[in-house]
């Protein structure tokens, strides 16, 4: 009976050997008892971790400097930044004298913008502003530089880069009252007159008349030129002090440094200086027409821009 079951397998042989793989994968599959070193074999060698290499730098790599060394580097940074903010975009000025009061004091420090006027903007009434001196006005202002040669050195490096007033140029500032073409008079103790219309000017230093002791005018202002007055009438030596020298009393626009707008120091007086409303009335005509000059700046970037732009895009087309 055997005999016949063996013999009733149909299809190929088995090839000899095959069962014994069979149970090598069944084995493989179980865990391995300890001790046993033929499953370490089947494993392979044990893993042994790498020690960490030290990177090696490649030959254009810096090493990183130190503080100290990066430090003067900083500070020339910083210095010409100072620099370039100081010559086109805003600087800060001392004020000397009582002749703002009291809407500067003595010792504010203002902040004036000197981008605007890059563009032919021209001072507009109203404004607070700084001014190289028309010629004669500070004569009798005493020297502020040092008579110490080292001291004096140091001064002109921080006025230059714009950390501190410098005691060559002699600047003022004042409130423009009157624009070119302006008619500008004050009689008696005021009001001040601008066009024909009066000025309600609540920034006078308390106890000031509007014409302070220097009654004046009618007096029309010369084209391109400002007529200036500061807020202490009776202690500023403005445009009502200087009628009999070129111009007038009035100051040219090209001597105009810029506008100031903002008090910055010390930080208890931090106040902005805006326009007063009395500037704003009917007839005084504040909304100035942008002359040719004025315009030609911008337009002259426009002109020049759209052009460019066109080729660029018909270049990338």
């Amino acid at each position: 009976m055997g005999d016949l079951v063996i013999g009733a397998r149909s299809g190929a042989g088995e090839p000899e050997g095959s069962g014994n793989r069979t149970a090598q994968s069944t084995e493989s599959a179980e865990p391995s008892e300890p001790g046993d070193d033929s499953a370490a074999d089947r494993r392979g060698p044990a893993e042994v971790p790498e020690e960490p290499v030290e990177r090696e730098k490649p030959p254009g790599e810096r090493k990183q400097r130190s503080f100290w060394k990066e430090l003067p580097i900083l500070i020339g940074i910083a210095l010409v930044l100072a620099l370039v903010i100081k010559t086109f975009f805003v600087q800060a000025f001392s004020i000397p004298s009582e002749s703002m009061q009291n809407t500067l004091q003595v010792g504010d420090r203002v902040l004036v913008d000197k981008l605007t006027p890059w563009f032919g903007s021209t001072p507009d009434r109203g404004e607070v502003v700084v001014f190289h001196d028309p010629g004669g006005w500070l004569n009798d202002e005493p020297s502020t530089q040092s008579s110490n040669s080292v001291i004096r050195g140091f001064q002109d490096v921080l006025s230059f880069i714009g950390l501190m007033p410098s005691a060559n140029e002699k600047d003022l500032i004042k409130r423009v009252i009157g624009v070119g073409g302006d008619t500008v008079q004050c009689n008696g103790t005021g009001p001040l007159m601008v066009n024909g219309v009066a000025l309600d000017e609540p920034y006078i230093y308390p106890g000031a008349t509007a014409c302070g002791t220097k009654p004046f005018g009618p007096i029309k202002v010369p084209p391109n030129s400002i007529w200036v007055m500061g807020d202490h009438r009776d202690d500023s030596l403005d445009s009502r002090f200087h009628m009999d020298q070129p111009g007038g009393g009035s100051v040219p626009d090209k001597d105009v440094i810029g506008r100031a707008f903002v008090v910055a120091w010390p930080l208890n007086r931090w106040s902005t200086l805006p326009i007063p409303s009395t500037f704003s009335q009917k007839g005084i005509s504040n909304q100035k027409a942008l002359s040719a000059e004025g315009m030609a700046p911008p337009l002259a970037a426009v002109g020049g821009a759209l052009p460019f732009a066109w080729w660029v895009r018909r270049r990338r087309n």
